[in-house]
């Protein structure tokens, strides 16, 4: 049976070849090829023996997810639906800026934790991607973009912010994102790759000893009974728990805060009296807050707060000395803004998500 070499991290890609019969050295050759350069075609691989490439014919394979959509919005954001086989596609979404390229990834084929502002979690739960399903959407986005071999960099930044919660798919994950820092495959630093987590509180402690990269936190209330009712993981997880877990975190992170995410419901989060308990709730917290004006999707039952309240939320936590931005939306007419993915997801679930279950 052929192997997917994308489903490799850095040590299993050395043990792959040294089962060939090959140096170790050759690994690092060939993991050059597949993710520095984009290459799937061995053949091309002009400077790896050819004995290897011949053995590599008849045992492996380099396959990304099929590509079943590609969009572009107004503003330059492009939406790529991937194909991850049995009726499930998922989202990548590609931000251009003046400054940088973000890459958006998912990590689940729709998501056990059914936040009520969410599109991806109102669509159920199939499965966790494969590592060859992770990195191979920036592997495809690279290409796809044309990113030439030691030319600039086209995708700067990789946000774990797509469709799932990564934390619930921790190994794939987790050698997803070795490869996105390895110097010989996507060579990204620490603090260009972040993780959004709803909050795991045990998954946040392995990963901080496991693979620290930049974390964000999707907060969107600043008190349990609140969130209790916006995220069905408080319950599991609450906020003091949560916090406290942040506070290990930032010992070993390489970025010296956290990132806070909050997104504005109207009349739901958004109040003056919300502001002051949030300025409350993470003061003790080296932290900026992200606002995100909620993008609306069919039958959500929320409503983007007023601009105006965005605002005055973003002045008061700004007073309590906590640095805070309003995130721009990107991409919403082709539904890749935030919240919005939704993907085509064959739900295995059916249900609301069994908390007692999900101990790691």
């Amino acid at each position: 049976m052929s192997v997917n070499l994308l489903d490799l991290d850095g040590a299993q890609l050395t043990g792959f070849v040294v089962g060939l019969g090959e140096k170790p050295f050759r690994a690092r050759q060939l993991k050059r090829w597949m993710h520095r350069f984009g290459e799937s075609d061995f053949a091309r691989m002009s400077d790896l023996a050819k004995s290897l490439r011949e053995k590599l014919v008849g045992t492996a394979s380099v396959l990304p997810p099929r590509i079943v959509s590609d969009s572009v919005a107004g503003d330059g954001t492009r939406k790529w639906l991937l194909d991850v086989g049995k009726g499930n596609a998922v989202d990548a979404v590609f931000i251009p800026e003046t400054n940088r390229g973000t890459l958006c990834i998912s990590t689940q084929a729709g998501c056990t934790l059914a936040c009520q502002f969410c599109s991806t979690g109102r669509q159920g739960f199939n499965r966790n991607l494969s590592v060859a399903e992770i990195i191979g959407q920036l592997w495809l986005a690279n290409r796809e973009l044309g990113s030439i071999p030691g030319g600039e960099r086209v995708i700067s930044n990789v946000v774990l912010m797509g469709m799932g919660e990564p934390l619930l798919n921790f190994d794939n994950t987790v050698s997803a994102l070795k490869l996105m820092i390895d110097q010989d495959a996507y060579g990204l630093s620490r603090r260009r790759v972040t993780l959004s987590t709803s909050g795991i509180v045990p998954m946040i402690d392995r990963l901080r000893e496991e693979c620290p990269v930049a974390l964000a936190v999707s907060l969107h209330a600043p008190n349990d009974a609140l969130r209790d009712r916006l995220m069905p993981i408080n319950r599991k997880y609450p906020l003091a728990e949560l916090l406290a877990a942040c506070c290990r975190y930032l010992e070993r992170a390489p970025r010296d805060f956290i990132t806070f995410e909050y997104v504005m419901l109207e009349g739901v989060n958004d109040t003056e009296e919300h502001a002051h308990q949030l300025a409350d709730l993470v003061s003790r917290i080296p932290c900026k807050i992200n606002l995100i004006p909620f993008n609306p999707f069919p039958n959500s039952g929320f409503v983007r707060s007023p601009r105006r309240v965005i605002d005055r939320f973003s002045e008061i936590l700004n007073a309590a000395g906590i640095v805070t931005t309003t995130r721009k939306t990107r991409g919403d007419e082709i539904d890749a803004a935030c919240g919005q993915l939704a993907g085509k997801i064959q739900d295995r679930t059916r249900r609301s998500p069994n908390l007692e279950g999900m101990t790691p």
